[in-house]
């Protein structure tokens, strides 16, 4: 039996009013708990570099373990090029030749796609934690949940680069031209999942460079740049023939679950957030 109401001679409650107001302090304790870990706070460098590696590493490794399922890929990429012909937008294998016969050009995209996906958002990472620490949490948290949603992709729909379709006539530039550097060609293409094309993360975190630096840059012409950056690499993965148009339609909805998660968890978008945090000393001002 639960404890009756008890109203005292001097008007104070008694015991059952005392266990409701007990009640109502745990849940505001515990929706503190919530509201302070969804607070963001000033990150730790050490952690950062830590975390990331750690990411990184788990991805590659989960990436790689996802079966090369060869003739399903293969499949997957005749059906994705037939569905492209059917919408009018394959175009690829006429980029792919065109680009390939302007040899320096072609040449430097194969090196923008072997280095600049890692050097931008390392760079844009490191940006955001020196001068956005506020809004840095929440912006991890949308490359890291674009990336991982990627897995289920790789998994659940392996498929082959055009460059390895059969029958397909497009050009592996990085084998022909000899450039260093891809994991997805040459003497390192057995380190790396041949297979695992859809969702592009080229364009993912391309994209998410691009819109970070678009929301917070000052500069005009830094912001200006951020948007051709995701175009840049848009034209970069068909000229090589590492990707479809419509890995970049994935590589997109990827970023937007990522968003989804972040606006989830910090209850707004993470440009939105203050860009310095809260200090440990009272009285100082938190400028937005």
């Amino acid at each position: 039996m639960g404890e009756t109401t008890v109203t005292t001679l001097d008007g104070r409650p008694g015991p059952a009013a005392s266990s409701d107001a007990e009640e109502s302090r745990a849940t505001q304790s515990a929706g503190g708990f919530l509201r302070r870990l969804r607070m963001p706070r000033r990150p730790r460098l050490w952690f950062e570099i830590l975390l990331i590696a750690v990411s990184y590493w788990t991805y590659s490794l989960i990436r790689n373990a996802v079966p090369e399922q060869r003739a399903k890929a293969l499949r997957n990429a005749d059906w994705i090029w037939s569905l492209e012909h059917h919408l009018g937008i394959a175009v690829e294998q006429s980029v792919n030749h065109t680009v390939n016969a302007v040899t320096w050009l072609i040449i430097g995209m194969n090196y923008y796609y072997a280095t600049l996906h890692f050097v931008m958002t390392l760079g844009v990472l490191v940006w955001l934690f020196r001068r956005h620490p506020g809004r840095y949490a929440a912006t991890r948290l949308v490359l890291f949940a674009t990336t991982a949603v990627a897995l289920v992709g790789y998994y659940f729909f392996p498929l082959a680069p055009p460059r390895l379709m059969s029958g397909g006539h497009f050009i592996d530039t990085v084998a022909v031209h000899q450039t260093w550097g891809s994991m997805a060609s040459g003497n390192l293409k057995n380190m790396s999942n041949q297979y695992a094309a859809m969702p592009s993360m080229h364009i993912g975190w391309s994209l998410w460079c691009g819109l970070t630096i678009f929301a917070l840059a000052s500069a005009p012409w830094a912001r200006i740049l951020g948007l051709l950056y995701p175009v840049a690499t848009l034209t970069v993965i068909v000229a090589t023939a590492n990707h479809f148009w419509l890995d970049a339609v994935g590589g997109m909805l990827c970023l937007a679950f990522g968003f989804l998660v972040a606006r989830l968890w910090y209850g707004t978008l993470p440009y939105a957030l203050p860009r310095l945090v809260a200090t440990r000393r009272p009285g100082i001002p938190i400028k937005a």
